[in-house]
């Protein structure tokens, strides 16, 4: 509606691109990678290698860097260009490009060379070692969920417990509220329930009404991360 007011109105014609909602990925799997950055094309060449595992950690922890190098395989100088190549590549993700998140990296071997290494150099072989670790491992995509409570009245209960089961959604149960109306309470992903408002409007002929706040993180099932990594692939 507000679309159509802004073209007959006002002769403004808006672009529309989906809602892009803030997704992430993580390890499923612990997992080792092995990065290799050495580039020799005449003059001061690039040389940096480094051995990581990675381990998931729980929900909500965050990221840990662990230095775990002995004997100087990789110049304490050149730890922290490690750990800030990992964190770039973290940022950048590895699977559908959305930011990774509650991981644990440990460094646990690389190799240097007295001329031609560097923090560049480092940094590059620390976020290849990161993408080396996710292609051996499983790495999930998160989602977030939302605790949605609709207020629908009492002869539309069914329609629309029937309607949130149908977006992934978990009907947590529901309860009076006034005459002729009832509260359902669910968690439905944030994915689902973009166009929600429009679609409860539709079903309820403008009798239902809807708060939403978000609860958590959750693994997304395969399938469903499957098509999203498709679609952002032929998005791409």
């Amino acid at each position: 509606m507000v679309l159509d007011r802004l073209g007959n109105r006002f002769g403004a014609h808006v672009d529309q691109v989906a809602l892009r909602v803030p997704l992430r990925e993580t390890f499923a799997v612990a997992a080792k990678g092995h990065g290799r950055h050495v580039k020799q094309s005449g003059g001061h060449g690039q040389y940096a290698v480094c051995d990581i595992e990675v381990e998931p950690l729980p929900q909500g922890a965050g990221f840990e860097f662990v230095d775990k190098v002995v004997g100087g395989a990789v110049p304490r100088q050149f730890i922290p260009s490690v750990e800030k190549g990992v964190r770039a590549q973290m940022a950048q993700g590895v699977a559908g490009g959305y930011p990774m998140v509650d991981v644990k990296v440990v460094l646990t071997d690389g190799k240097a060379h007295s001329v031609d290494s560097s923090d560049m150099a480092f940094q590059t072989a620390g976020a290849l070692a990161l993408r080396a670790a996710a292609e051996e491992a499983k790495v999930v995509l998160l989602e977030p969920v939302d605790e949605i409570l609709v207020t629908v009245p009492d002869d539309l209960v069914g329609t629309t417990m029937s309607d949130l089961s149908g977006r992934r959604g978990r009907v947590l149960g529901s309860e009076p509220a006034g005459e002729d109306r009832t509260v359902v309470k669910a968690e439905v992903p944030q994915i689902e329930i973009s166009r929600y408002a429009t679609d409860l409007r539709s079903f309820s002929h403008g009798a239902a009404s809807f708060t939403r706040a978000f609860a958590r993180y959750e693994a997304m099932p395969d399938n469903v991360a499957q098509r999203v990594t498709e679609q952002l692939r032929s998005v791409g």
